[in-house]
């Protein structure tokens, strides 16, 4: 028999595990670290940063970027596109990123486990050099081909990061830090969204001659963010539980918590022994996807990063411009004031390590879904009506912000890392990667759907994302147990009985 920390946790003789209590431990103060300081911010600038570059940068530019295409292909093959194919193209290699995005998140789990939670880090780097290189030289080269294959790498690199990052941070983490490490990702990817949108501005590089370069200059972070990684360590969880590697992972340990905290360290490795120790090791695909004790976690995983797409956000920042043109702004006040929007949901996103440290995972997840549900219904009717009063559009403006501003309490940080609270290590990768899939393919549907279902429902195209908030709402409200300050190994059979589960 086992006690880990005030909720208890009993192993018996087959090493299944049954929950005593299900109080939220208060959990102890934790430094940070040098090296864990490192990690955190050198991984996510280096990886996540890069992610929201290649978001916001291909907006501004696409004017230039269309001509181009449809120049190369006339000096090139001789061929004449017509404006429909001109869109065909221009579609395509927007949307190849997300392709890239899907397929990097399904391959994340087979390499999270194969090559390490480090080594996803440096595959994820060398992808994203490849597709730097491809964008400085397609122009050169005249080459669209060049381009779309950039567009590709990046896109496999996004989506390795986002389905191996969050869990390299939160393994890393002591139990007190994980959800701050976990959400760093998420703010990571907001700081890259608002960087690529101002080097893509007419200013920057947003113009006929520099749109290439704006498109690779998130190269300059990777070799900067890339060179110490040699000194970074590896997940000590996947060394002990996953490779086996005792020695390793004590070793790890050691180097990130400090050779004077021998108590925390060797509480941490009595966690991972018996969690290595438990019966229910599930880590291959097939596996983990038909095992019915993952079930639940699975959907709260995948309806989680889902949803976080299906709930508006990247139609909002689709559609805000012509919102705030209605407002009353001229056009290139209006592209700033959608930069603002990003520069507001960067500063927001900044609270995430505070608040994920601070306040339960259930009840800030439950405010932000409801509250923005709430906003995205008076967006929608207040669009609808906006030339009934003057002050509607005022109104408009103020939906955008406020929906930004509380996306980023729960709804925006908590889908990146949930999945490293609710699966132990073995099922971890798959699914974080099927979190992963189902973001990227969300954002597909919705990059590729949207502008059709704006035009067939007008202002009543965000009804169904404030539907989605609300589905979030209940799901979290009834099936999602508390995380934080838990162990993976505790919540697990808290929600193994799939919809029958009794989480509160």
């Amino acid at each position: 028999m086992k006690e880990r920390s005030e909720s208890q946790v009993l192993y018996n003789s087959t090493h299944k595990v049954e929950i005593v209590s299900n109080s939220t431990p208060q959990l102890e103060k934790q430094p940070w670290g040098k090296l864990l300081t490192l990690v955190g911010y050198a991984a996510t600038l280096g990886s996540a940063v890069p992610v929201g570059y290649c978001i916001g940068d291909i907006n501004s530019p696409a004017s230039y970027m269309r001509a181009w295409c449809n120049e190369t292909l006339i000096e090139r093959y001789d061929y004449h596109i017509t404006s429909g194919g001109l869109d065909i193209l221009w579609s395509t290699i927007v949307s190849i990123f997300l392709v890239g995005g899907a397929i990097g998140s399904l391959g994340g789990a087979g390499a999270a486990d194969r090559f390490g939670r480090k080594g996803c880090f440096l595959i994820s780097g060398l992808l994203f050099v490849v597709g730097a290189l491809l964008f400085i030289f397609c122009r050169l080269a005249r080459s669209v081909e060049m381009l779309l294959l950039g567009r590709f790498f990046v896109g496999l690199a996004s989506g390795l990061t986002t389905a191996s990052l969050p869990m390299y941070l939160t393994e890393c983490a002591p139990l007190a830090l994980r959800g701050t490490l976990g959400v760093m990702c998420a703010v990571g990817i907001n700081a890259g969204v608002v960087v690529g949108q101002l080097f893509s501005l007419r200013y920057i590089f947003g113009t006929a001659d520099h749109w290439h370069y704006g498109l690779s200059s998130y190269l300059v972070l990777i070799i900067i963010c890339y060179l110490p990684s040699y000194y970074f360590p590896e997940s000590p969880k996947w060394l002990y539980i996953v490779k086996k590697d005792r020695e390793s992972a004590k070793r790890e340990l050691r180097r990130l918590r400090g050779a004077n905290r021998m108590t925390q360290i060797q509480r941490e490795i009595d966690d991972m022994e018996a969690e290595a120790s438990a019966q229910m090791q599930t880590s291959s695909f097939c596996a983990v996807l038909s095992d019915s004790s993952l079930t639940l976690p699975l959907i709260i995983v995948c309806c989680f990063h889902g949803g976080q797409q299906l709930s508006g956000i990247n139609a909002i920042f689709y559609y805000s411009v012509s919102i705030f043109e209605r407002a009353g702004l001229s056009t290139t006040n209006a592209e700033w004031a959608n930069v603002g929007a990003g520069f507001l949901n960067l500063v927001t996103s900044f609270l995430g390590p505070y608040l994920m440290a601070n306040v339960n995972r259930r009840p800030i997840m439950q405010f932000s879904c409801f509250v923005c549900s709430m906003f995205l219904l008076a967006f929608a009717f207040i669009l609808h009506f906006i030339d009934s009063a003057n002050w509607f559009a005022i109104a408009c403006i103020v939906c955008i912000f406020c929906y930004i501003f509380f996306y980023q309490f729960g709804l925006g940080p908590i889908p990146y890392f949930i999945g490293s609270e609710i699966f132990e290590v073995a099922p971890r990768p798959i699914g974080m990667a099927m979190g992963s899939l189902a973001s990227w393919s969300c954002n597909f549907i919705i990059g590729m759907a949207f502008p059709t279902l704006q035009n067939a429902w007008g202002a009543f195209v965000f009804i169904p994302f404030s539907i989605t908030c609300i589905v979030l709402f209940l799901l979290t409200r009834f099936y999602l147990p508390e995380t934080r300050g838990r162990d993976p190994s505790e919540v697990a059979p808290l929600i193994s009985k799939g919809f029958r589960s009794k989480v509160r």
